[in-house]
This record gives structure tokens, sequence and C-alpha cells, in this order.
């Protein structure tokens, strides 16, 4: 008996909604982020999937120091690494009371790394905030698992990221069950249905193309991104709320895309043909590697600043080389490296920084730069997060972006623009859905007077 009641205590999550009317609201918030903090104050447990600058800090802050002032005790905020720095000094800008932590600590806002989330015991907060919660994606990530959880017997929960579902919709489902408002699983049988008509999930995770494995059941589409309009808000620009845009628009975004012609026949083959499945791409990367990262080195070898996108290790250390000022962040170095070199990079100490997607593309802000390559990989979010880190609001100059590729992986690049295109019309029909819901709510007036049956 003891066994299976500890199977439901390790299952169970803590139910309805358990937010407040906010006791604090901060005069430098801008209007649509106090209409965010709000709202998800009220809620209790909320996702804002808001774009990259526009302030998902501050608000993260301000979120936990309203729980911290209604219930006085713990809050944990949860970030990538280096990310924890930029957000102390962000508290300590706004004169909110925080500390950064790898295990011990004495004030009642915690910050500390998502790598360092073991040291910690959910017994000892009330709440915590996910930075950058799109890491929660992957439905089998020991990272996911670990963060859920942490997170499931807490009242206050928040998640906050540009990018909620980066590659497909469904991806909404881990970040709905770490908020304890249903299950991914419950979310697939509810709204979708698979090719074999069964719960599997290895049913989505066809590399090639997800929707076409899960898709919504007949009339359940309205009803889901109603449902997630219930737990989340989508903003890309204050207008996406109503409010005004004036300073918040973005300077240019260039793109420019070079195909590298060192592409080689594959084995048995007389002519160049797009690599087709991973192998062949892993190995027209291999094989075209110095002819990509010599490109890479023309396009930078100037006085400007610029931030130098790898894949490989390889890539990594030829580009270390080929350029003789840069300075590379790779898995390597210690957390401790990794996070001196990124903040250098930050306050123009680095003039060329060259590092992974996976390591340095999320939450950190590279205003300072505006000039990046890419070798595109499969990874919408990367890509998208890559650019963010210096085309957000706030940016001054227009982003370059130069994206080099060879002929071989051609595919790979048009599965990118593909998924970007997908990602574009989510955010969309979540915004649209979001704006329909709110002024149905904004209409309503009860003004008339109850009248009561005679026979009561």
């Amino acid at each position: 008996m003891g066994n299976y009641i500890d199977f439901l205590e390790r299952k169970a999550q803590l139910g309805g909604n358990n937010g407040f009317a906010p006791v604090w609201i901060p005069d430098f918030l801008f209007d649509f982020q106090k209409a965010l903090i709000e709202w998800s104050v009220l809620k209790g447990r909320a996702a804002v999937f808001a774009d990259c600058g526009l302030g998902k800090t501050p608000m993260e802050l301000v979120w936990a120091e309203n729980i911290v002032r209604k219930t006085n005790k713990r809050v944990l905020i949860l970030t990538p690494l280096a990310v924890s720095y930029q957000t102390v000094r962000e508290a300590e800008k706004f004169g909110i009371e925080v500390e950064r932590s790898h295990g011990s600590f004495t004030k009642n806002i915690i910050i500390t790394n998502y790598e360092q989330l073991e040291h910690f015991r959910p017994d000892d907060f009330i709440g915590v905030a996910c930075d950058e919660s799109s890491i929660l994606k992957n439905f089998d990530g020991v990272r996911k698992s670990q963060i859920t959880e942490f997170m499931k017997k807490l009242p206050y929960r928040s998640l906050w990221t540009a990018t909620g579902a980066p590659n497909d919709y469904i991806e909404l489902g881990t970040s709905a069950e770490a908020l304890g408002v249903m299950g991914y699983m419950d979310m697939l049988n509810r709204f979708f249905k698979n090719d074999q008509n069964t719960s599997d999930i290895k049913a989505h995770k066809n590399r090639y193309n997800m929707a076409a494995k899960w898709r919504f059941k007949k009339h359940a589409e309205e009803p889901f991104w109603r449902w997630v309009c219930s737990w989340a808000r989508a903003v890309r620009r204050p207008s996406d709320m109503g409010f005004d845009d004036t300073n918040f628009v973005l300077p240019e975004l260039i793109e420019r895309e070079t195909i590298v012609d060192c592409s080689r026949p594959l084995p048995g083959r007389l002519f160049v043909e797009p690599a087709v499945g991973l192998k062949e791409q892993r190995e027209e990367r291999r094989a075209t590697l110095k002819e990509r990262c010599e490109m890479v080195a023309e396009k930078v070898n100037s006085n400007s600043v610029a931030l130098v996108w790898c894949n490989l290790n390889d890539e990594g250390d030829l580009l270390e080389q080929l350029i003789p000022d840069a300075v590379q962040v790779a898995g390597k170095h210690t957390d401790d490296e990794k996070e001196d070199r990124l903040l250098a990079f930050a306050e123009n100490k680095i003039r060329v920084l060259i590092t992974k997607a996976k390591i340095s593309g999320f939450g950190l802000n590279f205003q300072n730069c505006h000039h990046t390559t890419f070798f595109p990989s499969h990874s919408y979010e990367q890509y998208y997060q890559g650019v963010r880190r210096m085309w957000r609001f706030g940016q001054t100059n227009p982003v370059v972006v130069d994206i080099i590729t060879t002929k071989g992986e051609i595919d790979v690049l048009k599965n990118l623009q593909r998924k970007a295109a997908q990602a574009d019309q989510m955010f969309s029909k979540l915004v649209g859905y979001m704006n329909h819901a709110l002024s149905v709510d904004s209409s309503r007036t009860y003004d008339k007077q109850e009248r009561i049956p005679q026979w009561l």
C-alpha cells in the first residue's frame, strides 16, 4: 500500500489556479509589460512567449517580487549559462533584491543556472520562474523531466521565452505539463491524432515532417488555440496587445546566403546532389569544413565586432586559427571560463566570438554586435535565438547575417526556411486567438440590475 501511495504522490500535481492581484506594479515597466504582469500574477501559473528584447528579465523579476511580497517565501529563477549574471545586474538596476547561488542562499529571490538545479530542493521555494523555457520542448529530455519534477508541487510557476514551440506547436504540451495545466499525453490525445490512431509518442519523431504524424482532430484546432490562450500569452511587439510600438521598432535584418562551390560528388555519383538524410549531411559537412570556415574568416576579418556560430568542434577550432583575434567558447571550457568569455564579448573586450548555439544561443544580450555568421542546421530555434542575441529591441544598427552553406547542404537550408515559416504561422495564430479572447473579455460589462423571480 505504501508503495502505491508513493507512486500516486510522484504523479500528482497541485491543482487549481493560485494567483492573486499584484501587490507591486513598478513605474519602470512599459504599459504592455504591466498588463502581462497583472495577468501572469493573477493566473499564478502562466507562460509568457515574448519576443527577444521585450523585457522578459524585468518582468520575471517583478513577477517573483510580487510572490515574495505576498507570501514572504522564496522564489527560484532558473536561467541558461551566463544569463544569471545579466539577471542579477538587471535586478540591481531596478532595485530588486536577489542572490545568485549554486545551492546555499539567504535571500528570497534566488537566481541560478539550469545546470545547478540538482543542488536545490522544491520544499525551500513557493515559486519558480524559468527563463528561456523552450528548454522544456524535448519530451524525452533529462533536463525537461528534472525541471517538471521540481516544479510540479509549487503553487506559483512561470515560463518565459520567445520560442515556446520552435519546431512544432505540439511542443507546447511540455510547457503545459510543467505548469500543471495538462499532461503532454493528455494534450495529444485530446486535440491530436496520429496516422496509426495510437498514443505512441514516437510517432511524432519523424525527422523530416513531424506535423505529418500528429495532426489536429476534426474541429479541434480552434479549441486547442483557445486552450493555449488560457495559460499563455504571446507577444511579438506591444501592438499585439493594443499598445504603442514606438520604442520597439527593430532595425533592418539583412540575411545573405553564400553557397560555397566546394561540394564533391558522393561515392558512386557523377554529379553533386543535395545530401539526403543525416548521415549524408554529416559527411558533406565534414568534407567541406575547410572551405566553409575559410569563407567565414573572409567575411569577418575586418575591424567590426562579429559573432560566429558553428556546429562542430572541428569548425570552432579551425575558425579560431583562421581568425587571429577570435576567442572560442566551447564544451571543453569550464562553466566559469564560458561565463567570463561571454561577458567579455558583451563588454566589447573580445572582437570575434566563436561558439555553438546550444552553448551560448539563449538569453544573452549582444546588442554591441551587429554581424553574425551561420552554418545552417535543422534547428530553427538555434538559428532564431542566435540571430536574436543581437537583432533585438534596443539594437540601433542594421544586423547582417551571413549564412554559409554548400550545394550539398542546400536541403538543410530549405528545411530551416520551412520551419521559420511554420513558426511564424504558429505565433500569428496564437496572437490572433489571444487578441480575440482579450477583446471578448474587455467588451463584457455587467451593469444591469439582477431580477429575482417572485416565486423565489
